[in-house]
C-alpha cells in the first residue's frame, strides 16, 4: 500500500515560495535535508523546508523527489532564520536560501586522497632531489603529491620513481584535511580585576546558556578581543560552536595571530579570499559540528551551525557590516536575531559603539559592559586641533606645518608616525585647466578617481578604469589635465618630500589586497622598517603598533558634508578609532587633526574626547526628527537602462503609494548616484513610527504592481548607505 507523503521544497533561487514534491515510499526524508528534485527539464538541488499536509494539488502533478544528497541536513535554526530574514527584508527565501547554500560543492562527499610516505630502503642513487623528499617523509609521514613538490622543491616525476623503486607507497589519506581544534581550557591572558569582571559578566550567559546580548564598549587598548575571549573558551568548554564576525576579516593577521596565541589553533575563516576548496571544506565542517570557531566576514552568520553557543560581532558599529548588494540585511541586527532563535548569546564589541546598540543597553535591552581605561596603565593620547584657517599648507599641499613639525620630531625620537587620509587613490577629482571639463565615468554619475601608481582612472562605483586621455575629449586641448585635491598616493608623494631619508609605506585596500600582504605590512611596522604610515580607514581600527606614538588625521572633516543620516557618527567613530592606534603601550601618543571647522560638533568632541556627550546630542538630534533608532526608515531604489522606462514605473509606484496617519511615503527623486553602471536609478523613501510594521505597508503597496523586466526594484529595510 502507497503513502501520498508531500513535502514542500524550498530552492535557493529567486523565484516563488516551495514547492510541492511526493516522497518515493523507500525515501526516509526528513526536514532539513539536501534534496534532488526534478524542475521542468532539468534537476535541481533543494532543501526540504516541511510537510504539505494541506497541498490541494492532485497526486498525478506532483513529481517525485529523485535523491537524497549525502550530506547532513541544514539545522532548525538555519531553517528559522531564512524564514525570518525573508520576512524581515521582503525578499523572497530562496534568495535568502542561496546564502546559506554558497557552496554547491559541499553538498557532495569529497574523493579520497593518495599519499606516499617512506616503505623501503634509501635507493642506490641518491639525489639532492630524492634527499628532500625522503627528508620531508621521515617519521612515517604521509603526504599528498602535491604537498610533497611544494615542499620539496621537486617534480612529480621524482615521487612517482621513488615509488617505481618502492621506496616510497601509495595510501589512502582522508578525504578532508583535519579540522583544528582549539584549546579553550587554558588560562589566556593575564586579565586586569576589571577585565576579569566584564569576562565573567559575558561569560554568565554562555554557562546557562541563554540568549542575551550584552554591548561591550570598551576604549581602544582596553583588551576587548581578551576580555570576549574568554567567553569563547567557556563555549568551547560547554562542547558549542562560537562563531566571531570582524568587518575587515581578510586583513586580520593580528587578531589571527591573537587567537592562535590563545587557543593553540587559528580559527575556520570564512571570507572572500579563501579558495573554492577552503570554502568547500569549513561549510563542510560547519554544519557537521568539526568547525567549532569560526572567524568570518558578515556572510558567515548565514553557515549552517547546527549547535551555536556564542555569536560575537567585533566593530559593532562598522557600516561594512550592512549588505546593499542582493539581500540587503545589516548582519549586526541579524546577528541577534540568530542568537535569538537559536538561544545563545550575543556579544557586540566596540571602542565607540553604534545609536542604535548604545539606546538599547540604555533601554535595557543589552547588558551594558565597560571597559572605561586602557590596559596596562596606558594612557589616551593627547588630542590638538590645527586650524586650517590659520595654518594654510600652501598650494597643492596638504601637511600643515604643526603637523610637520609634530612628525619630525616624533621620527627624530626614534618613533612611529601615522597619517590618515580616508580617500583612496592620487586624486578625486581630474578636470581639463582649458575648459574645466571633468572626467567622468561613462557608467555613473561619478568623478574618475586618479590611480597613479597603477596610472589609471577608476571609478569606485562601478570599476570602471581607463588610462588618462592625451587630450581633452570637450575642447581638444593637450596636457591640460590636473589632478585636483588629495589621495593618499598624493598624500605620500608630499610626505616622502617633506621627510627625506624616512621609510614611507602607503597602505590602502589597493595595496593590502590579501591576508598575506596583510601580515607582511604588520610585520614591517612590528620590527619599525616603517617609520611613516599613510593609510586609509583599513589601518584606522583593529591594529595594535607599540611604536606608534603620533597620529596626524589630514581631513578630520571629510565625511562630514552630504545627506547621509549618520555622517557625524560614523565621522566621529572613524576618527576615535584612528585616534585609537596612538600610544597604546609606554610611550604617551599624540592625535593632531586638522580641520577648516573646529567648532563643529564632531571635531569638538573629539577634541574634548567626550564620546558620551557627542552620541547624547546624536540621540536627542535623530528623537526630535523621529529618525532611527527612534523611528524606522525603508528605501525601495527603481533602476534601469532605460530612463523613460524606470521613470514612468516609478510615476506609476506613486499614484498608488497608500496613505496613512504613522508612515509618509517621500518621493520619487532621482537617487544622489543617479545612475551606477549604466543604470538609472530613483529613489522612493518611506518613514514609519518605530512600532510600525513597514514591511506589510511595502507588502500591500506593492502588491499587484506590474513591474517591468527591464527594470530593478530593491528593497532595502534599514538603510544604511544613501546613495
Amino acid at each position: 500500500m502507497t503513502r501520498d507523503r508531500r513535502v514542500r521544497v524550498l530552492l535557493p533561487m529567486s523565484i516563488g515560495g516551495a514547492y510541492d514534491y511526493r516522497v518515493p515510499d523507500h525515501m526516509p526524508v526528513e526536514a532539513g535535508q539536501f534534496v534532488k528534485i526534478p524542475l521542468g527539464p532539468r534537476e535541481v538541488v533543494g532543501v526540504v523546508w516541511k510537510e504539505a499536509d494541506n497541498s490541494t494539488i492532485e497526486a498525478s502533478r506532483l513529481k517525485d523527489i529523485a535523491d537524497i544528497l549525502p550530506v547532513a541536513p541544514l539545522p532548525k535554526g538555519s531553517r528559522t532564520f531564512v524564514d525570518w530574514v525573508a520576512n524581515y527584508t521582503v525578499q523572497k527565501p530562496g534568495r535568502v536560501l542561496r546564502m546559506a547554500m554558497s557552496v554547491p560543492d559541499a553538498l557532495y562527499p569529497k574523493a579520497p586522497r593518495t599519499g606516499y610516505r617512506r616503505s623501503g630502503e634509501e635507493p642506490a642513487k641518491l639525489t639532492p632531489a630524492r634527499r628532500r623528499v625522503l627528508e620531508i617523509l621521515e617519521g612515517d609521514i604521509a603526504r599528498t603529491l602535491s604537498e610533497i613538490t611544494d615542499i620539496a622543491g621537486v617534480s612529480s616525476s621524482v615521487v612517482k620513481g621513488l615509488e617505481k623503486l618502492s621506496v616510497l607507497e601509495a595510501v589512502a589519506l582522508p578525504a578532508e584535511e583535519d579540522i583544528p581544534v582549539p584549546d579553550g581550557s587554558g588560562t589566556g591572558f593575564e586579565l586586569s580585576d576589571l577585565q576579569r569582571d566584564a569576562a565573567d559578566r559575558l561569560c554568565e550567559p554562555v554557562l546557562k546558556p541563554e540568549f542575551a546580548v550584552s554591548l561591550l564598549d570598551g576604549v581602544t587598548g582596553s583588551g576587548k578581543t581578551e576580555v570576549y575571549f574568554e567567553a569563547i573558551a567557556a563555549c568551547l568548554q560547554a562542547g558549542r560552536q562560537a562563531l566571531v564576525l570582524l568587518p575587515e576579516i581578510a586583513l586580520s593577521s593580528q587578531w589571527l595571530s591573537r587567537f592562535e596565541r590563545r587557543f593553540g589553533v587559528r580559527p575556520v575563516e570564512w571570507h572572500s579570499d579563501l579558495t573554492q576548496g577552503e570554502r568547500r571544506r569549513n561549510w563542510r565542517a560547519v554544519i557537521e559540528g568539526r568547525a567549532e570557531v569560526v572567524v568570518g566576514a558578515r556572510s558567515a552568520l548565514f553557515l549552517p551551525f547546527p549547535d551555536p553557543g556564542l555569536i560575537v560581532v567585533d566593530e559593532e558599529h562598522e557600516a561594512s557590516f550592512k549588505q546593499d548588494e542582493g539581500v540587503p540585511y545589516n548582519a549586526r541586527d541579524m546577528a541577534v536575531v540568530r542568537g535569538h532563535l537559536g538561544g545563545c548569546p550575543v556579544i557586540l564589541a566596540s571602542a565607540t559603539p553604534s545609536l542604535e546598540s548604545l539606546v538599547n543597553a540604555q533601554n535595557g535591552k543589552y547588558r551594558h559592559v565597560k571597559l572605561p581605561s586602557r590596559y596596562g596603565g596606558a594612557s589616551l593620547p593627547t588630542v590638538e586641533l590645527v586650524d586650517l584657517r590659520v595654518h594654510r599648507p600652501g598650494s597643492q599641499r596638504w601637511i600643515s606645518e604643526p603637523l610637520r613639525e609634530a612628525v619630525e620630531k616624533t621620527l627624530e625620537a626614534g618613533e612611529q608616525a601615522m597619517l590618515f587620509l580616508n580617500r583612496r587613490g592620487y586624486a578625486p577629482l581630474t578636470l581639463c585647466d582649458a575648459c574645466g571639463h571633468r572626467l567622468q565615468c561613462p557608467h555613473c554619475s561619478a568623478w574618475l578617481v586618479e590611480h597613479r601608481l597603477l596610472r589609471k582612472l577608476q571609478c569606485h562605483h562601478c570599476g570602471f578604469s581607463a588610462g588618462a586621455p592625451k587630450a581633452c575629449p570637450d575642447c581638444g586641448e593637450s596636457d591640460s589635465f590636473k589632478a585636483c585635491g588629495p589621495g593618499v598616493e598624493r598624500l605620500a608623494e608630499e610626505a616622502g618630500q617633506l621627510f627625506q631619508g624616512k621609510n614611507v609605506a602607503l597602505v590602502a585596500s589597493d595595496t593590502l589586497t590579501s591576508p598575506k600582504a596583510a601580515a607582511d605590512f604588520v610585520d614591517a611596522m612590528s620590527r619599525r622598517e616603517i617609520d611613516l604610515l599613510i593609510g586609509t580607514q583599513i589601518v584606522a581600527k583593529g591594529y595594535h603598533f607599540p611604536h606608534l606614538t603620533l597620529v596626524g588625521v589630514v581631513d578630520a572633516d571629510l565625511g562630514l558634508s552630504g545627506g547621509d543620516l549618520r555622517a557625524s557618527e560614523r565621522t566621529y567613530q572613524l576618527l576615535s578609532q584612528v585616534a585609537g592606534r596612538a600610544g597604546r603601550a609606554e610611550k604617551p601618543g599624540k592625535v593632531l587633526l586638522q580641520s577648516h571647522m573646529p567648532e563643529h560638533p564632531v571635531i569638538d568632541s573629539l577634541f574634548r574626547q567626550d564620546t558620551e556627550a557627542f552620541m547624547e546630542s546624536e540621540r536627542q538630534a535623530r528623537e526630535s526628527a523621529f529618525m532611527p533608532p527612534f523611528g524606522r526608515l525603508a528605501s525601495l531604489i527603481l533602476s534601469s537602462k532605460d530612463a523613460e522606462s524606470v521613470l514612468s514605473c516609478c510615476r506609476e509606484l506613486a499614484r498608488s503609494a497608500p496613505h496613512g496617519d504613522n508612515f509618509l511615503i517621500m518621493g520619487p527623486a532621482p537617487a544622489p548616484l543617479a545612475m551606477i553602471r549604466g543604470r538609472h536609478r530613483y529613489r522612493f523613501l518611506l518613514k514609519t513610527a518605530k512600532d510600525t510594521n513597514i514591511q506589510s505597508i511595502i507588502r500591500r503597496w506593492l502588491k499587484g504592481q506590474k513591474i517591468p523586466s527591464n527594470t530593478r526594484l530593491q528593497v532595502d529595510i534599514d538603510p544604511y548607505n544613501f546613495l
